[in-house]
């Protein structure tokens, strides 16, 4: 429920930020006038129009995903690709259902407005949607299986970004002495996966050593409906430049030297 909550505000309120950037752009351009040769009321209605196919854009290139990083050089590469063909798909739009459009400052200004404001609500939304998706009880609790120095390091970088992703137990395959890392329990062995998922409801589990559980814990994952994620580390890539490629179809993971 909040999850399907903070999306819905976070649609509702691009798609205004949108209108509002091309009204504020209307403005700049042609004053604080209602233009006869260009009107105000037909200008936002084709940006009412619009707006929903920027929003499905912007879906498809994932960039409303709530545990995406806003800030991601990728993430912005994206929302300035989906508000250039926002403002191409504006000037078809006028220009097949009214007339030849008024100046093409006026679409400079507003994909420019568009992008600013856009950038600015997804940096600011990403900081207070982070806030809200790790109270308790988090919306996407994390079930770590393996501790080792690349699970406690993970485990910081997840609690010092206040990540979405919010690790909520431990479990290691031949036990630890360890009762805790940074407040997040160690809960005993994997003989006792089953009752901390049935008792935690973790959305993800993190595979962060003894490789050979690897089925096992897919299969659980599964069953589960959990997102299953591995540590590169433990296939023994450490580089940080491994990605996931399509040979010939087939998923790969590629290592880049």
């Amino acid at each position: 429920m909040r999850r399907t909550l903070l999306l819905a505000i976070w649609l509702c309120t691009d798609i205004a930020l949108f209108i509002a950037a091309y009204a504020v752009a209307y403005f700049l351009r042609i004053g604080f006038i209602n233009s006869t040769d260009f009107p105000l009321d037909l200008y936002l209605q084709t940006a009412l129009i619009v707006s929903p196919f920027w929003i499905l854009t912007m879906l498809q290139l994932g960039i409303f995903r709530l545990t995406r990083i806003q800030s991601d050089q990728k993430n912005l590469a994206h929302i300035l690709f989906a508000c250039v063909l926002a403002s191409a798909l504006f000037t078809l739009t006028y220009y097949f259902l009214f007339t030849e459009f008024f100046s093409r400052l006026l679409l400079v200004y507003a994909g420019a407005i568009n992008l600013a404001l856009t950038i600015v609500w997804h940096l600011a939304f990403d900081t207070w949607q982070r806030t809200v998706l790790r109270k308790n009880p988090p919306a996407y609790p994390v079930l770590i299986v393996g501790l080792n120095r690349e699970a406690e390091r993970l485990i910081n970088l997840l609690e010092d970004r206040q990540s979405p992703l919010k690790p909520v137990a431990i479990l290691d395959g031949q036990g630890t002495s360890k009762t805790e890392v940074r407040g997040v329990p160690v809960l005993g062995k994997l003989n006792k996966l089953e009752d901390v998922i049935k008792s935690l409801r973790p959305t993800h589990l993190i595979h962060c050593s003894n490789l050979e559980h690897t089925i096992n814990l897919m299969s659980v994952c599964r069953q589960h409906k959990m997102t299953y994620l591995l540590l590169p580390s433990l296939l023994g890539v450490v580089g940080g430049t491994e990605e996931m490629i399509s040979l010939e179809g087939q998923a790969m993971v590629a290592a880049k030297s």
